[in-house]
């Protein structure tokens, strides 16, 4: 079965889709925000003529979502599928970005489980590539359980640092959190 880079996906909350071209208005509207981009290598993507060469990579890419709250229907993000490697039973997620409202709470972790649930249909490795000076989306990939894994020149000829995420440990970091909430019902 081959890898659909642009699935529907949904959650309780979030519901993610292919990014069409008359998602720009709305995606704009989020990415806009200076201090979204203030960490990221590409600190101007909040400026319209930088967000649109992202926005235009982001359609040629045949992997970019865009990422709805499902409650008030409002486009709140975006990311993306690339760099499918069959052979190496590999994908990498990133050119995420998310409404600074969406910060610190669920919606990022709700977002890379769907997109890992995804993912470890087809492979047995997702791949993070993250700017060493981009340390809010460092500890984001962290706390969703990626481990780094060195650095490597990432398709734009930047340094990134590496973070992994296999399907074993997956399935093992969901199996733990399901332990740990029937802990804590448990106990109350």
């Amino acid at each position: 079965m081959p890898f659909d880079l642009q699935p529907v996906l949904k959650s309780k909350n979030l519901r993610l889709r292919p990014l069409r071209g008359d998602d720009f208005d709305d995606l704009f509207a989020v990415a806009s925000d200076p201090l979204i981009w203030e960490q990221h290598p590409a600190s101007t993507r909040y400026t319209p003529a930088v967000f649109k060469t992202l926005f235009q990579e982001s359609m040629d890419s045949g992997g970019a979502l865009i990422v709805h709250d499902i409650k008030t229907q409002q486009a709140i993000g975006s990311s993306r599928f690339h760099g499918y490697d069959e052979e190496k039973s590999e994908v990498e997620i990133g050119w995420t970005f998310l409404a600074r409202s969406y910060w610190g709470g669920q919606f990022n972790a709700e977002m890379k489980q769907l997109m890992l649930e995804h993912a470890f249909q087809f492979v047995n490795c997702v791949v993070f590539l993250v700017g060493p000076q981009n340390i809010r989306s460092q500890r984001a990939v962290e706390k969703i359980g990626g481990v780094g894994d060195g650095s490597r020149v990432d398709g734009s000829g930047r340094e990134s640092i590496v973070y992994k995420m296999t399907a074993q440990s997956f399935r093992l970091l969901n199996q733990s959190q399901r332990v740990v909430a029937q802990m804590k019902n448990f106990t109350k």
